[in-house]
């Protein structure tokens, strides 16, 4: 078009390319040129409409960019923070070991459409013999009805769905969903606790763990080491069958550590089924059950003497009469009528010696050594299941004469066996917990009785294993000390006779202990095979026997010899009793 020349008034164009040749002049037709500036037209509008929009487009990045940049950047990210994260499998539970207890395994969950179902009769029919324990008339029901979705049945086994799916029923389908699984069944249920059918944790470490278990990959590890919660569930199942008891209560700790390793409460549950559980079964007598823990609380009271300075190891009192308060009357199971010693008081668990060494502590003193003891409130540990102990309110001296050995105060298994921990470690008291702990993050623990009350301790509560009631815990080679404790339950607001809590609290080795253990049997009868008794000393103390000779070689403690078997314990003995000797010739 660059040979020619428009002439617009005319409407025509003239040839340019020879100047000397005649002019050419063609003439345009009306709709080729009302063509022509249809076409100019629509481009003019058109590039400014790209025009327009790309300054728009230019001015929206500058405006995010630069002026709304930041302030959209931290409402993002607050929307992210708010937002839940995304988990579609839940963390195992592990012991110790690594021996998985919890896991997650995917399953079938069983749906149906009931519209898409032709024949609701004849697929309830089918169904029933495939899942008894649904009701033929229930998935009727189910199935006949006008709902576009309804469950059937969670979480089914593979022999189900295929038995299911083999049917071929037209709106029947699945949905692929997560089941927790306890491969070791019932071992363990209390501490482990339990989910819903929707992974949502509803007790014990499950619940109290339910965030970290959604959201992170990693297991939460236990303290609990399952091959000592196997021996001690087994020995106290044992012990309750033997004695036809109601229930019992066990714990393992570890005494420097303050790691439970073991804590069995019977009878126990299936936590991959809890809902079969009676509330019987699900109560944790371990942790949420609180006793009067009878005569295993004289070694607190004789370490509180002690570290007073009230009373030596070598002192001694004369329980020769009952003591009278008022219209009670404090009397000894087996009443010697005589002066004894410190360690005789416990070897025989004289009521009326630690009654007297209880005195002489004082009221305000005992209330303070059993708050720091951890005895006055709930334990803090890593599960809600926990018991509050009963106290006496207003605090009066009888109530610390009964207190003194076991009456009048209630309080849970684990509260006193991480007491007596203290007790025999070298006086510190370490935070209970049922996590793992590494050996360099164990507590320092707060310092509660001395070091030499805590040694004069070890050497008291062997002596009661030697020659006292605890003898039956006698397991050779392993050192082992402790106190038995019987105590009446009250029902009804009164003592009832031959409805008694029977248990045995240890440690060994008593030259540098490492565990604590505790046994309680509920409700034990006397059998022919024990003349009738039904004590600590003959219910509990066997538990603790067998306990600590199965355990001690799995966590690779030696039995000594026996010449290396007293800890000074005996000459401690002879000494005090040479002193009491003493006291009835000048007496005379």
């Amino acid at each position: 078009m660059s040979d020619w020349r428009e002439d617009r008034k005319q409407g025509r164009l003239t040839n340019l390319r020879s100047p000397k040749a005649p002019k050419s002049v063609i003439t345009l037709d009306g709709r080729v040129r009302h063509a022509l500036e249809v076409g100019r037209t629509r481009l003019i509008v058109a590039g400014t409409l790209m025009a327009i929009a790309f300054v728009i487009i230019s001015i929206r990045l500058v405006d995010l960019t630069l002026l709304q940049g930041p302030k959209n950047t931290a409402k993002t990210a607050q929307i992210i923070d708010e937002a839940p994260p995304v988990q579609t499998v839940r963390a195992d539970i592990t012991d110790r070991n690594g021996i998985v207890l919890a896991t997650t395994l995917p399953t079938a969950s069983l749906y149906a459409e009931p519209r898409k179902i032709p024949n609701p009769e004849q697929a309830a029919r089918l169904l029933a013999d495939i899942l008894p324990e649904i009701s033929h008339d229930k998935l009727l029901k189910k199935l006949a009805s006008e709902r576009g979705f309804i469950w059937i049945k969670r979480n089914l086994t593979p022999r189900q769905q295929y038995a299911i799916n083999s049917l071929g029923i037209p709106g029947l389908n699945f949905e692929t969903e997560q089941r927790r699984f306890y491969p070791h069944g019932k071992l363990g249920a209390h501490i482990i606790g339990f989910t819903n059918v929707d992974n949502k944790g509803l007790a014990g470490i499950e619940q109290s763990f339910d965030k970290a278990l959604r959201e992170k990959p990693e297991p939460v590890e236990l303290s609990i080491d399952l091959r000592i919660q196997h021996i001690l569930n087994e020995e106290m199942s044992r012990s309750m069958k033997e004695f036809s008891a109601i229930g019992a209560a066990g714990i393992v700790m570890d005494v420097n550590s303050g790691e439970i390793i073991s804590s069995v409460s019977l009878p126990n549950f299936d936590p991959g089924n809890p809902g079969q559980a009676s509330d019987d079964a699900r109560f944790n007598r371990a942790t949420l059950g609180i006793y009067e823990m009878g005569s295993t609380f004289k070694l607190l009271t004789s370490s509180m003497a002690l570290d007073e300075g009230v009373a030596s190891v070598y002192d001694g009192y004369d329980v020769s009469k009952p003591i009278r308060v008022s219209r009670y009357t404090i009397n000894d199971y087996k009443p010697l009528k005589r002066w004894l010693s410190v360690p005789e008081i416990l070897i025989y668990s004289s009521n009326i010696g630690t009654v007297q060494m209880a005195l002489e502590v004082g009221t305000e003193a005992q209330r303070k050594y059993l708050s720091n003891f951890g005895l006055l409130r709930p334990a803090s540990v890593e599960i809600s299941e926990v018991g509050t102990p009963l106290v006496p309110s207003p605090w009066r001296e009888i109530n610390t004469m009964t207190i003194s050995y076991g009456h009048g105060i209630a309080v849970s298994p684990l509260q006193l066996s991480s007491a007596i921990s203290s007790v025999v470690n070298g006086g510190k008291l370490k935070p209970a917990t049922f996590i793992k702990r590494a050996l360099s993050d164990a507590p320092e623990g707060r310092r509660i009785l001395s070091e030499k009350t805590s040694s004069y301790m070890r050497d008291l509560m062997r002596l009661v294993v030697l020659h006292g009631s605890g003898r039956n815990a006698n397991a050779e080679g392993y050192l082992v000390g402790g106190k038995t404790g019987t105590a009446d339950k009250l029902k009804g607001g009164r003592y009832v006779k031959n409805s008694r809590v029977s248990s045995f609290v240890a440690a060994f080795p008593m030259n540098n202990p490492r565990y604590v253990i505790y046994v309680m049997v509920d409700e034990p009868k006397g059998t022919k095979k024990t003349y009738g008794f039904a004590t600590g000393g003959w219910v509990a103390a066997p538990v603790v026997k067998r306990v600590v000779e199965r355990m001690a070689p799995l966590l690779g403690i030696e039995p000594v010899h026996i010449e290396d078997a007293d800890i000074g314990g005996n000459a401690l003995l002879k000494k005090a009793k040479a002193r009491m000797e003493g006291r009835k010739i000048a007496a005379r």
